[in-house]
């Protein structure tokens, strides 16, 4: 191998994954901004390659096992900033930032925020470092998430307040609340047989599906918590799943929110719902 753009074309013929060229793209320009600090440009460049013609092997045989390259590399992008994960956390998702947009948006001085579901922490860090002298929560039924949680709260040097917490059950201690935010399981178990290896084999599935009998039951839950946390006009947001918009706005106007609205992503989808205490 002579160079990086041979490198990387190298990589790419390798990956035997039924996936768009782009997407395998952009798992080789992960994998060697990850192992070798190159952005595009670099990859491009045609930079001189001292490497052994083996050294991505093992990281290749992980990717053709259907292996997210997240999981393989320990850490993803949110927001411009790097976030530890593994298969105790959900990968976050770009589409996702558009809830830190909403949230932001509100601008609402030194807010206390609940995080329903936080994961890898994702939002949580993002949203305390993103607005100024706010008082952040994260709540999760994991108590692997919340490690990696706390991991990336280090990481990122952000100050968030992380707790093994039950949606469905009470939750004592949080009170109060200007917003309440949320990515919940809204994947239906239905759907599962429409989704990619990576994602059904590998991340973990409390945090993906619901139950097809039930699948507003998580929003109905956050929903209802929300009449006791936030204060009068608080601000509800959550992700949705784009097959029951209406529903989750029906849902939220019958317990008494008002202002409810969907907000669609940058491809026209249902991505966000929000309301009003």
């Amino acid at each position: 191998m002579t160079n990086s753009k041979e490198l990387f074309h190298d990589l790419v013929s390798k990956v035997s994954l039924p996936e768009s060229k782009e997407e395998i793209h952009s798992i080789i320009y992960l994998l060697l901004e990850s192992q070798l600090g190159w952005d595009r440009t670099d990859i491009m460049s045609e930079k001189k390659v001292d490497l052994s013609p083996t050294y991505f092997d093992q990281f290749i045989n992980r990717i053709n096992k259907h292996e997210p390259v997240q999981y393989i590399l320990g850490e993803a992008e949110f927001y411009g900033r790097k976030f530890t994960v593994n298969p105790s956390v959900l990968i976050p998702r770009p589409e996702t930032e558009l809830l830190i947009h909403e949230v932001i948006t509100v601008a609402i001085k030194s807010p206390r925020i609940l995080d329903v579901g936080t994961g890898s922490g994702c939002i949580a860090i993002t949203l305390a470092l993103e607005i100024s002298n706010s008082k952040v929560i994260g709540i999760d039924i994991s108590e692997g998430a919340l490690k990696v949680a706390e991991e990336n709260a280090i990481r990122n040097k952000a100050n968030v307040d992380f707790k093994l917490k039950d949606i469905l059950q009470p939750l004592s201690g949080i009170d109060n609340l200007d917003i309440l935010v949320s990515n919940p399981p809204y994947v239906t178990e239905s759907e599962k047989s429409t989704m990619k290896r990576n994602v059904v084999e590998h991340e973990p599935s409390i945090a993906l599906f619901v139950s097809d009998e039930d699948p507003l039951l998580f929003y109905r839950a956050i929903a209802r918590q929300g009449l006791v946390l936030l204060k009068r006009d608080g601000l509800l947001l959550t992700e949705i799943n784009e097959m029951f918009g209406n529903e989750t706005v029906n849902l939220l106007s019958a317990l008494g929110y008002h202002s409810v609205e969907i907000v669609k992503d940058m491809d026209g989808k249902n991505r966000i719902v929000k309301a009003i205490r």
